[in-house]
């Protein structure tokens, strides 16, 4: 019974330590680092200015885009 007690407490210590390690593996982040805690708030602001970038830059070549149709049937209007 002891044996069976002793095994089973570290089968549930191996699960947590493993998952401990997983989680941190997964995040590439460093195996004794803290798995839960947040994202430092200059890594935060740098994920959201490249979004930002991103999303501005797509937006700006679909204006450009929609220029270009614009400006070509303007000049094909003109020419006839």
């Amino acid at each position: 019974m002891k044996s069976l007690r002793s095994m089973i407490f570290g089968l549930i210590v191996g699960i947590l330590v493993g998952l401990w390690f997983g989680v941190n593996l997964g995040k590439d982040k460093p195996l004794l680092s803290n798995p839960f805690a947040g994202e430092p708030v200059k890594e935060q602001l740098k994920k959201t200015g490249g979004q930002v970038l991103e999303k501005g830059g797509e937006a700006l070549q679909k204006g450009g885009v929609a220029l270009e149709k614009g400006g070509q049937a303007l000049q094909d209007q003109m020419e006839k």
